[in-house]
């Protein structure tokens, strides 16, 4: 991480909100589409995780709390994956074509794309602005695993066999060790250096992950996936990439710096 962790904090901050409201919405049209489409408990709520939050990452949390099978877990991951390779070559193109500048892109590419890794590929397509504004807002979207997390340890997911509700919270580690290391640059300028030479590393190292979860996927996997879970996750998708996309178009979402 080359980042400083005021410009860090003040970008999580800014996009706090938007976050809330956006997972809220997501997790709210998630569930009452997968009702109307019949489908299971397990896979609906994985699929509005990992449309809502940050992809993989929420699925794998969520997934021991709801005592998911194996299948319902294959089914979520498989959409959310296929979804994530559409966005690495759709945003970026839309973005252009909108004029959308490195900020607003990096704010859209952090609400509307399900991955970090994702995330970080699309914004690295649109210059250094836009990478670390969409890194920075999407890990503070990423916090929000813990909390909704908790809610459906508690209000979701079945009593285990002593009667009692066993609430499970998966933190993603990942975010403190990020805000860690942007500390160490900004209070230990001789660590500067090698925090950019990590940050360098760091973006080949995504595109590696972004290659292998493409690899991941094959005609069998998607033959698997079965209309109705497709069509929840492409529809809860573009409804919130689209109306992120409007708000950042038309100035709803505040992007200052």
């Amino acid at each position: 991480c080359g980042m400083n962790l005021i410009d860090v904090l003040r970008a999580g901050a800014n996009g706090m909100v938007y976050t809330c409201v956006g997972i809220a919405a997501g997790l709210g049209l998630g569930v009452w589409l997968g009702r109307r489409l019949g489908l299971n408990r397990d896979t609906m709520y994985l699929v509005s995780v990992g449309t809502s939050i940050c992809g993989g990452s929420a699925i794998a949390a969520a997934a021991p709390v709801l005592k998911a099978k194996a299948h319902d877990i294959a089914i979520a991951s498989a959409t959310v994956f296929t979804l994530n390779a559409v966005a690495l070559l759709v945003f970026p193109a839309i973005g252009h074509a909108l004029g959308f500048s490195a900020t607003r892109f990096g704010y859209w590419a952090a609400l509307g794309i399900h991955d970090t890794s994702s995330v970080v590929g699309a914004s690295f397509q649109y210059g250094p602005t836009a990478l670390e504004v969409g890194t920075t807002v999407k890990l503070a979207r990423a916090l929000w695993i813990v909390p909704v997390t908790l809610f459906l340890s508690c209000c979701v997911a079945g009593r285990g066999a002593d009667e009692k509700r066993r609430i499970r919270i998966k933190i993603p580690w990942f975010i403190p060790g990020f805000l860690a290391a942007a500390a160490l640059v900004t209070w230990i300028p001789a660590a500067a250096p090698a925090g950019s030479w990590l940050k360098e590393l760091a973006k080949y190292l995504m595109i590696a992950t972004l290659f292998l979860n493409g690899a991941n996927l094959s005609r069998e996997k998607l033959k698997e996936l079965g209309f109705k879970p497709v069509l929840h996750g492409v529809t809860l998708w573009l409804i919130l990439a689209a109306g992120w996309c409007a708000a950042i178009h038309f100035g709803w979402v505040d992007c200052a710096r």
